[in-house]
């Protein structure tokens, strides 16, 4: 309503959703408070049941807006305006999780339900619009928390159902000894037996995973090359030649260290994604450049690189295995692209509107096939960047036979020189590899242009990584696995299950209950808390004789 002041305490609220959104946004890097998401789940919780859905969309929005600001910081690379667009157009997601929980609300039982909401939301946000944007979820934060274990159960979903229903605990338990009365007891004990039960029970999970050798060596010693750039920005994709001279560089220094006993001769080595964003197959400066590394080091080479094609509009972002013997054999194609990334939805009409995406010249083609791909003596499960956050894609290229997880990614337009790699997209990135490593029951190597690379074990603890903005070489052996966990085998139906339940949680929130008293006026219905009104006179039944 027009010339209405916001009253002080809609203010309020406004501002506590917005604290509980940075507080969900310190349990992501670079901070990483893992402890910090539960608290701040409790206080959404908490606050959105009691409000009108009216209230519940802006406590909601100003919950999103306070969490995905700060995540999405490294896009100020691209642009501050690209930055707070996208943070505040997928806030909306958070303000339908303000009006599902206060719907929610209105039944006692809300604290069960708010986990199946939170994941229902969590599920359409990461499909919706243009294939989702999965960054910032809930369970991206608990890498180093007691509940990262059950990603090997349900994957990502479930731990993010795991942290909401500690955070719902705490909030109905909170409410119901502040107030004595709220949420019911039977549902406040129901969830905090199940809070306490993830929590305990994270330590008892084991990723039953293991290499029984019939399908090829146990372990392999791979070399993970980050060439780095020579410049940030948009820009330093005109420095093409130097980005894939850089790699080639570090790869000639890794075999003069192999050939001097520094290091084990490795049985693979995986440069990043936009190692060569001239097509090494077709480029003949940017082939030779490949080539005289490969034939230096003498194995395989997965080589991250921008493919000519399909047709003259669309190029293609792959990884290529480079054999020292034969070349350019199999590929992989990305799947999940980047929308106003790497291909522009509505291109006639945006170039025309904002003349920076005019940068974007040719549209990239999507890939149809998993990222399984055979490199020297390893069948390999590869994700190119931003697919690393795509529940599918990883589960696809893992089921597809692959036993050891790379992750290929180039961060340079989205960090800052001063940055120390521990915020920002590659961190994130990094902790979304360490909860793949114990979804799948795999070991990851991470590999980024400019950093930071990094190798993880399976059960996620990192135990080699580099900094960003340097050239570096990673060695390591790291072993290859062929059982698969029971996410692998459950694969999207847990979540698809629990977000089902969190939209029938919603819809029988809504659903109007009526209360019918014998005698009563008709249109009168009983009033909760009130003693139903008399009846106006008694009732008999009188059968109608034959």
């Amino acid at each position: 309503m027009r010339g209405v002041p916001v009253s002080a305490p809609a203010a309020l609220r406004l501002l506590a959703g917005a604290g509980a959104g940075v507080a969900l946004w310190t349990s992501l890097p670079p901070l990483s408070w893992w402890w910090a998401a539960p608290l701040a789940v409790a206080a959404v919780a908490a606050v959105a049941s009691e409000l009108t859905p009216r209230a519940a969309l802006l406590f909601g929005y100003a919950v999103g807006l306070g969490q995905l600001v700060p995540t999405f910081a490294f896009l100020r690379g691209i642009g501050v305006d690209a930055w707070l667009v996208v943070a505040t157009v997928y806030s909306l997601w958070f303000a339908l999780l303000g009006l599902g929980l206060a719907l929610v609300g209105r039944r006692r039982w809300w604290p069960v339900a708010t986990p199946f909401v939170w994941v229902a939301v969590e599920f359409a946000r990461d499909r919706w619009p243009f294939g989702g944007l999965p960054w910032g979820r809930i369970a991206f934060g608990q890498a180093d928390g007691p509940l990262l274990p059950w990603a090997a159960v349900g994957g990502a979903p479930l731990v993010t159902f795991a942290v909401v229903t500690v955070g719902a605990a705490l909030a109905a338990g909170g409410l119901l000894a502040v107030r004595r009365r709220g949420p019911s007891v039977p549902a406040v004990a129901a969830v905090l037996a199940v809070g306490v039960a993830l929590l305990g029970g994270g330590w008892l999970v084991q990723v039953p995973t293991g290499g029984d050798g019939t399908r090829g060596p146990a372990h392999v010693v791979v070399a993970a090359i980050q060439g780095n750039v020579p410049r940030l920005g948009l820009k330093e994709f005109a420095q093409r030649r130097a980005v894939t001279a850089n790699h080639s560089a570090q790869t000639l220094a890794l075999a003069a260290d192999v050939a001097a006993g520094r290091v084990a001769r490795p049985d693979l080595v995986v440069w990043p994604e936009n190692a060569s964003d001239d097509d090494p197959t077709t480029d003949p400066v940017a082939g030779a450049m490949v080539s005289r590394a490969v034939a230096a080091v003498g194995v395989p080479v997965l080589v991250g690189a921008v493919l000519d094609g399909p047709g003259p509009d669309h190029v293609s972002n792959a990884a290529v295995v480079w054999s020292p013997a034969t070349g350019p054999g199999e590929r992989y194609l990305k799947r999940h692209l980047v929308p106003f990334g790497e291909y522009l939805p509505w291109r006639s009409v945006l170039t025309k509107l904002v003349h920076r995406f005019s940068l974007i010249s040719k549209d990239f083609a999507a890939g149809h096939r998993p990222g399984v791909l055979r490199v020297g003596p390893a069948t390999i499960a590869d994700v190119i960047c931003f697919e690393v956050a795509d529940d599918g894609v990883v589960r696809d290229a893992v089921r597809g036979g692959g036993r050891l997880l790379v992750v290929q990614t180039n961060n340079a337009t989205y960090e800052h020189r001063g940055d120390d790699g521990r915020g920002g997209e590659t961190a994130q990135q990094l902790e979304m590899s360490r909860l793949r490593a114990v979804e799948h029951g795999r070991a990851v190597v991470v590999v980024a242009t400019s950093g930071v690379s990094a190798v993880i074990r399976p059960d996620g603890r990192v135990v080699a990584r580099t900094g960003v903005f340097v050239p570096a070489r990673l060695v390591a052996a790291v072993p290859l696995r062929d059982g698969t966990t029971l996410a692998d085998r459950l694969g999207a139906w847990p979540e698809r299950v629990a977000a089902l339940a969190g939209l029938l949680a919603v819809a029988g929130a809504v659903w109007p209950r009526r209360r019918q008293t014998v005698g009563a006026p008709a249109g009168s219905a009983g009033v909760p808390g009130q003693p139903a009104p008399e009846p106006d006179a008694t009732v008999t039944l009188v059968e109608p004789k034959p």
